[in-house]
């Protein structure tokens, strides 16, 4: 196979558990491959101290983003939840001006295993459709996105996330409760108080291990709840984790008896892993994977009933077959490259 060349697109730098998992698998089997790769991140040293072999370029820096695609032969966009306006327009506006700019300096443009969606704006979805329909290769990772893609006459791959084939390493459960939190629009000091009296009245003789994979947005929510949870019982066991590798948070998830997550792949490393999970639904992309997995899934703005009894008594068995069905496909992928 010829060397070419990459410019990885997507939510990196940021220090966000699920997409530096992401990079880390695209990474991994470009590079295997032979071929170069640079990505553009927020936080080009961060980037670069992670992989060997790969440059990386500030991704608000136009000038070195444009050079750099102009250089290259393919440009990948992926995977995660780029192409929505909930978070921001602006974001979205970004992530379609790098699938423009490889589609206008005549690059093959991949899109990598997305959420699609929701796009609310009338603007957001033509661009999004007119920008699709004119790329090489676009996989989605779930079957609203496939089917709304579909629906504006895109023929997509539907994939698995990637992070579903992670290796899971072998480690004994260590009678503890893992909790991932973060900010969001509907987070509120009622809700912390509520999670934190749920968790204390069902697990106090366990470790609470406190999870956050982002600091920006993770910490200072994780550090109420352990705060909430010292207010309600002096004696809990709480431990907050912060700065992890990729590596080690899978590693601790699958050492947790229960996960209680926010994050969309803090509840797939727990599925992976044989763990018993309860998710908390900040996001559409949260409910489709529960609805999938059949996993209970508490509100923001709701209050609990019989979820944390939905949490013991889950049919690990029945997810484990499910689970069958999530290996990553890489072969259109590859045929894709090969043939560029």
């Amino acid at each position: 196979m010829a060397k070419k060349r990459f410019v990885l697109s997507g939510y990196f730098g940021f220090k966000n558990f699920g997409d530096e998992a992401i990079l880390s698998v695209l990474v991994k089997k470009l590079k295997e491959l032979g071929h170069n790769v640079t990505v553009l991140s927020s936080d080009p040293a961060y980037t670069k101290s992670k992989f060997k072999y790969i440059r990386s370029v500030d991704m608000f820096n136009l000038s070195d983003v444009l050079w750099n695609i102009s250089k290259t032969d393919f440009v990948i966009s992926g995977g995660g939840s780029l192409l929505q306006d909930v978070t921001s327009f602006k974001s979205l506006l970004y992530y379609l001006f790098i699938i423009f700019a490889g589609l206008f300096l005549r690059k093959k443009v991949i899109i990598f295993a997305q959420g699609i969606g929701p796009i609310n704006t009338s603007i957001g979805k033509f661009l999004t459709a007119s920008l699709l329909k004119h790329c090489k290769y676009v996989s989605v990772r779930d079957v609203k996105s496939f089917e709304l893609l579909k629906s504006w006459g895109i023929n997509p791959e539907l994939l698995c996330d990637p992070i579903f084939s992670a290796k899971v390493p072998e480690v004994e459960k260590q009678n503890k409760i893992a909790v991932q939190l973060r900010d969001c629009k509907n987070m509120s000091e009622d809700f912390i108080d509520r999670l934190a009296l749920a968790v204390n009245n069902k697990f106090s003789d366990r470790l609470i291990e406190i999870y956050s994979f982002q600091d920006s947005i993770d910490l200072e929510v994780c550090k109420k709840f352990a705060k909430s949870l010292k207010m309600l019982n002096s004696d809990i066991k709480t431990k907050i984790y912060t700065g992890l590798t990729d590596e080690e948070i899978i590693s601790n998830l699958a050492s947790a008896d229960y996960i209680i997550a926010m994050r969309f792949h803090a509840l797939i490393v727990g599925l992976i892993s044989e763990v018993r999970v309860l998710g908390i639904n900040y996001d559409i992309k949260v409910e489709k994977l529960s609805n999938e997995f059949g996993f209970p899934l508490v509100q923001l703005n709701k209050r609990f009933s019989n979820e944390f009894e939905l949490l013991e008594y889950q049919d690990l068995d029945k997810i484990k077959d499910k689970l069958m069905q999530k290996d990553f496909k890489w072969d259109s992928f590859l045929k894709v490259i090969n043939q560029g």
